[in-house]
C-alpha cells in the first residue's frame, strides 16, 4: 500500500448512506474562512481516514444498513480506531452508530459509548396542549448545552445556548451515563442530541443544514485539536 504524504485536513467517511454532498460543501465554505486551503474529501478508503487529521461520520437512514454497510466496505475497524484517537464528528445516524444497541431492527452499534438508541414512544408524544407529535422528529428545535465542569464543550463556542438547528429522526440516544451528554433537547421530553467523549463529539441534529448556528459548528470542529 504506498504512503499518503499527506493527509486531508478533514475526512467525510463515504459509506453509502451520508448526506455527503451537503456536508463536504458545509465544510469547503467554513474552511476558506476559518483555515483557508484546507484539504476537504470524501472518502472510502480506511488509509485516508487513518491519514486525516479530523474524520466526520455523517449518516442517514435506518441503523441496520449502516452496520451492515460499514463491515461490508470494511470500513467498521477505521470508524473505530478514528473516534479513538483524533477529533471526531458524527452527524444523526453517525452519533446513533456509535452507542452500543439500537432498537431499530434490534441492532449492535459500534459499542464506542455505553447505551441504547430508542425508538420515539408513541404514548409519549404530545405537546403541552395534548396534541400529538409527529414521528420522524423534522424541523428545527432549541439546543441546550451541558457542560461538565467550569464550561461548554469548545464545539459550542459562539453559539448561544438554545440556538436552533435542524433534525430529522425517529429515533435518539440514552447514554449509559450522562457524563459524556454534551446537549439536550425537548421532543416533547428532554432527550441527548449532543454527546462527547475525548476526541469525539456527536450530534443528532444537521448542522449542515442549520445556517449560521451550524456552520459555526462545523468551523469550531475545522479548527479544533481535540483538547477540551
Amino acid at each position: 500500500m504506498p504512503v499518503l504524504s499527506e493527509g486531508a485536513d478533514v475526512a467525510i467517511i463515504d459509506y453509502g448512506m451520508g448526506n455527503l454532498l451537503s456536508v463536504s460543501k458545509a465544510f469547503e465554505h467554513v474552511a476558506r474562512e476559518v483555515k483557508p486551503g484546507a484539504k476537504i474529501v470524501v472518502t472510502s478508503d480506511p488509509a485516508v481516514i487513518a491519514a486525516a487529521t479530523r474524520v466526520v461520520f455523517p449518516g442517514v437512514g435506518a441503523m441496520p444498513d449502516c452496520m451492515r454497510e460499514l463491515e461490508s466496505r470494511g470500513l467498521t475497524d477505521a470508524v473505530k480506531q478514528a473516534a479513538a484517537g483524533k477529533p471526531f464528528l458524527g452527524i444523526c445516524l453517525g452519533m446513533q452508530a456509535l452507542f452500543a444497541h439500537s432498537e431499530e431492527g434490534d441492532c449492535a452499534g459500534l459499542g464506542l459509548l455505553p447505551g441504547n438508541v430508542r425508538l420515539f414512544p408513541a404514548e409519549a408524544m404530545k405537546d403541552e396542549h395534548g396534541q400529538k407529535l409527529k414521528v420522524p422528529h423534522i424541523g428545527w428545535n432549541n439546543v441546550h448545552q451541558s457542560a461538565h465542569g467550569t464550561k461548554p464543550h469548545p464545539l459550542w463556542a459562539g453559539i448561544e445556548d438554545g440556538e436552533r438547528f435542524y433534525f430529522v429522526h425517529s429515533y435518539y440516544a440514552e447514554p449509559a451515563s450522562q457524563d459524556v451528554v454534551a446537549g439536550f433537547t425537548h421532543y416533547p421530553f428532554a432527550f441527548t442530541c449532543a454527546v462527547a467523549h475525548g476526541k469525539l463529539f456527536a450530534v443528532q441534529f444537521h448542522p449542515e443544514k442549520s445556517q449560521a448556528a451550524g456552520l459555526r459548528l462545523l468551523a469550531n470542529f475545522a479548527t479544533w485539536d481535540g483538547s477540551r
